[in-house]
């Protein structure tokens, strides 16, 4: 989890009370963060994932202040309207397709606001972002820019531009492999033919993301009063939200916003800080909490954790955590104070043990740890295109979501490494990796949907082979005490004729082979890879068979 350093000063002006340094360690632990340290200069807290919103002093002020009383309800954000215009060029589109834009006008900078503004941009990147893949941002003094912006791409021989903090113009390629930013994110753009560029109306780069701003007019200093604020990705609903987050946190550094029109050809208006509405059932939040809350002390306890309430609960713009009901009686909780709620030991004698398939799994997990394979774990939520690219059929539990990334449950864990790999090509080899997890596929349940318990390994080097995956599982079976054979199969992840499938007491409970070159081509990876998956839960069936 991230930590923040916050300023102490800044922090104590924006809440609007002072408090003692045992109160704020008393009321900043209750409000649902880790506190590290505080003393005299600083505040240093872990946000947890869910509040990225609480990623910067301004952040964090704002809901610590609406926490205590001092500044409660639904902020209002004023987003003025504007010129400012930015094109999208169609040839982004198979590249890094989307922006979101805004302007932030009548801001003081001094070092403290600028290290402030670097921290929230970058603790983004790494958390809502996932370093810079989800979401790039890039702020920019707006006296250097000449309007409209245009985001395009380019081919790699065609960009040149002196990067942020460098003495020297440099090739995109140059970037890429001698710019220490350049070094760090070139997985990110590996394999492309062209890359993505904001530019001005002079032709002059704004940056190149999600790698790096321009030196010449991306760096802001302290002169810059007005900003320009971009964010790029994948998923328009993620900049939006991140979008959000910074200008918000912006205005409470008393900038004033303003909006930009952003053209795919259809136009979008950016940012909308318009508070999104909730019912909230006061029967289900009562039966949750355990408590007999009245409709005052709801709305009284949403208040303290920033919200707005008039027979609906309005969710401010920023806080991107907030969606389902559970979302906001865990704040209501929060608010009531866990330290307010009473222990009751229940009326009712039992014994507890471990469930016995739990221990098999941890038992597994620890023999393949012992084999130097590190266990991974991804999400069960996938998207069609990933699924599409180790070619398995379309028997998949398809989800209503309007985010392309995460719209199928998955029904192979394979897929999932294979992208763990994927994500991973600039580290160092060997890479040999494991997961334990569930897939999903349609069958007869009381949902419709089976779920299955599985393991998949994958061996990636440049010597990965059908016998070095074999290895795994004679050793994986030899520890169970189970015998098994291996029969020539079919499988379109795997390469023809080095593919088999593991027979157990007459059952098939998985595929093994080498990954065919048409799918490691598919998720950009260059080096061989060997895997099996298999289903615990019929392995575990046939180990308690065979001890019988």
């Amino acid at each position: 989890m991230p930590v923040v350093n916050i300023n102490k000063k800044v922090f104590d002006k924006l809440v609007g009370k002072k408090l003692s340094v045992e109160q704020l360690k008393d009321r900043i632990s209750y409000l649902g963060t880790d506190l590290e340290e505080i003393n005299d200069n600083e505040i240093i807290v872990e946000i947890f994932p869910n509040r990225p919103d609480m990623l910067s002093e301004q952040g964090f002020a704002r809901a610590f202040s609406s926490f205590i009383g001092t500044k409660k309800g639904l902020r209002n954000y004023k987003v003025n309207k504007s010129n400012y215009k930015v094109i999208v060029d169609s040839s982004v589109k198979s590249i890094r397709p989307y922006t979101a834009c805004a302007v932030v006008k009548n801001l003081k900078f001094d070092n403290e606001k600028i290290r402030e503004i670097i921290q929230i941009q970058e603790k983004l990147h790494v958390t809502f972002g996932r370093d810079r893949k989800k979401a790039a941002i890039g702020i920019y003094p707006m006296e250097k820019i000449k309007w409209p912006i245009k985001y395009i791409s380019k081919k790699p021989d065609e960009i040149k531009f002196q990067p942020l903090e460098s003495n020297k113009v440099m090739t995109a390629n140059q970037i890429l492999n001698e710019h220490p930013a350049g070094k760090s994110y070139k997985h990110l753009l590996g394999g492309k033919e062209k890359y993505p560029l904001f530019i001005d109306s002079n032709n002059e780069v704004l940056s190149m993301p999600p790698i790096i701003n321009s030196h010449k007019i991306g760096k802001i200093g302290e002169n810059t009063k007005d900003v320009f604020i971009e964010c790029s990705g994948f998923d328009l609903n993620i900049l939006k939200q991140t979008l959000n987050i910074i200008v918000t946190a912006l205005n409470e550094m008393n900038g004033d916003i303003y909006s930009v029109e952003i053209n795919y050809g259809k136009k979008i208006i950016t940012p909308d800080l318009k508070p999104t509405e909730m019912k909230l059932d006061l029967n289900y939040a009562n039966k949750l909490l355990g408590l007999k809350l009245t409709h005052n002390e709801i709305k009284k306890y949403l208040e303290m954790m920033g919200y707005g309430y008039k027979n609906k609960v309005l969710i401010p713009a920023y806080r991107v955590d907030i969606l389902h009901p559970i979302d906001l009686i865990e704040d209501i909780a929060i608010a009531y104070g866990y330290e307010n709620f009473k222990e009751i030991i229940p009326n009712i004698s039992t014994i507890g043990e471990e469930n016995k398939f739990e221990i098999f799994k941890n038992k597994i997990a620890d023999l393949l740890a012992g084999f130097g394979l590190m266990e991974v774990s991804n999400y069960n939520i996938t998207s069609k295109n990933e699924l599409s690219n180790i070619n398995l059929n379309s028997d998949y539990i398809e989800l209503i979501s309007s985010n392309e990334e995460y719209n199928v449950l998955r029904n192979s864990i394979i897929q999932s490494l294979l992208k763990t790999l994927s994500n991973n090509k600039h580290n160092e080899y060997p890479q040999n990796i494991f997961e334990i997890g569930y897939t999903f596929k349609k069958g007869k349940s009381e949902t419709g949907i089976l779920e299955e318990n599985k393991l998949a390994v994958a061996l990636s080097h440049s010597k990965a082979n059908f016998t070095g995956a074999k290895q795994i599982i004679d050793s994986l079976f030899e520890n169970l005490g189970l015998n098994y054979t291996i029969e020539n199969a079919e499988n379109n992840i795997f390469i023809p004729g080095r593919v088999g499938k593991v027979i157990v007491n007459g059952k098939n409970i998985a595929y093994i082979g080498e990954i065919n070159p048409y799918v490691l081509n598919k998720f950009g990876i260059e080096t061989p890879v060997s895997a099996f998956e298999l289903n615990l839960k019929e392995l575990f069936d046939c180990l308690f068979t065979q001890k019988l």
